[in-house]
C-alpha cells in the first residue's frame, strides 16, 4: 500500500511539473505597443476638436517617450497616438490664439484629454491661467 501511495504521489508530482512547463507556452502573447517611430502619421489638414491641458513643472529636463529631454519652455505636446516628430497647430477656441507644436511626447488619454502641451506653448494660447481649454489641433506636417 506505501508503494501504491507512493507511486500516486510521484505520477501528481510529475503531472504539476509538466503542467508548469506547458501551460505557460499557451498562454497568449504579452500586448506590444506599437513602436512611437512607426505609428502612423496623420495626414496634413487632418483636425480634431476637444480639451487640451498643459504641463511643465513636474516634467522639466526628463526624457519624453520620444527620447528627447522635455524642456517646458519649448513648443511641443504629447499626444495619445500620434508619432514623433508630427507638427500641428493648437488654437486654444476661447482667445482664437493658436502656435504649432510638434509631438515630442506620449501620454496616455488621461480624462479625455485630446493633448497636453508644453508650458511655453500654453504660454502663447493663453492656456496657463485656466489650465484646460477647448481646443482645435490640425495636423500641419
Amino acid at each position: 500500500a506505501d508503494q501504491m501511495l507512493a507511486g500516486k504521489v510521484i505520477g501528481i508530482g510529475v503531472a504539476a511539473l509538466a503542467s508548469l512547463l506547458i501551460l505557460p507556452a499557451c498562454a497568449a502573447a504579452p500586448k506590444r505597443r506599437t513602436p512611437l517611430a512607426s505609428r502612423p502619421a496623420p495626414k496634413v489638414g487632418v483636425t480634431a476638436t476637444g480639451t487640451a491641458s498643459w504641463y511643465g513643472p513636474g516634467y522639466h529636463g526628463k526624457r519624453t517617450a520620444c527620447g528627447e529631454k522635455f524642456d517646458q519652455d519649448a513648443l511641443t505636446a504629447a499626444h495619445g497616438s500620434w508619432p514623433c516628430g508630427t507638427r500641428v497647430r493648437v488654437t486654444l477656441l476661447s482667445t482664437d490664439k493658436s502656435v504649432v507644436v510638434v509631438i515630442n511626447d506620449l501620454f496616455p488619454n488621461h480624462k479625455g484629454r485630446l493633448i497636453d502641451v508644453s508650458r511655453g506653448a500654453a504660454r502663447a494660447i493663453g492656456l496657463i491661467g485656466p489650465g484646460t481649454g477647448k481646443v482645435k489641433v490640425e495636423v500641419v506636417r
